[in-house]
């Protein structure tokens, strides 16, 4: 039952992560297509580059959305099939697999040919109702990284290197769990991350070379200062 309960799980949080906000809120607005604009990339900050605060706005709001839909339509999927959800370890496990296909499909959505955004923000709203302390702990420190930096991808990328070492921390010393589980809740935690630093390999490889986006465009001195 556990597997059969597993897989509608997955299915409906993939279906669910397939809706790209960008991609809907761009479409209805502007008419035109996310992917063919900027970075090409369907997520928020793209969509803030290219159209500005509304459309960005409505944007998060449908990208946190999904993902904390995902994750009780999930919890109340194993909770009909008989299992006890109210146990915070049975909690998070199905949060976070929630959130991963939630992700995947943000990533590679079905409804516009498997070609999607980054997947950021989705990860993000799952913690919202999984892991509120982690959330609380992670979105200032990408906030900070990003400021410092002036690059939204720095602080993506560091903000997931920091949050399977969270995860562990927070669980294993704060939150009373025990040592297997708070291993099996990083190791679910690291999965997400080495897919988001994964589709991030653009963005790493245009930081390398000094053409990455930054976030707040500076003038360029000219040569008589």
């Amino acid at each position: 039952m556990i597997i059969l309960a597993g897989v509608i799980s997955a299915v409906i949080s993939y279906l669910l992560g397939s809706c790209n906000s960008s991609i809907i809120v761009v479409r209805l607005l502007k008419r035109e297509d996310i992917r063919k604009k900027g970075s090409k990339s369907a997520g928020l900050t793209n969509t803030f580059r290219c159209y500005g605060k509304i459309p960005a706005l409505l944007t998060l709001i449908g990208d946190l959305a999904k993902g904390v839909i995902a994750v009780l339509l999930s919890v109340l999927v194993f909770r009909l099939f008989g299992f006890d959800v109210s146990e915070p370890f049975t909690y998070k496990w199905i949060g976070y697999i929630s959130g991963f296909f939630a992700i995947i499909g943000h990533i590679f959505p079905v409804y516009y040919g498997f070609k999607g955004g980054k997947g950021v923000l989705v990860s993000s709203s799952i913690l919202i109702i999984i892991d509120p302390l982690t959330f609380a702990i992670i979105i200032p420190f990408f906030l900070v990284i990003t400021l410092i930096t002036n690059y939204v991808s720095v602080g993506s990328i560091t903000a997931a290197v920091l949050y399977p070492v969270l995860t562990f921390m927070l669980n294993y010393f704060f939150q009373d769990l025990t040592l297997l589980q708070s291993l099996i809740l990083t190791g679910l935690v690291a999965l997400t991350s080495i897919l988001l630093i994964y589709m991030h390999k653009a963005n790493i490889a245009r930081l390398k070379n000094g053409t990455e986006n930054k976030l707040i465009k500076t003038k360029e001195k000219n040569d008589n200062g």
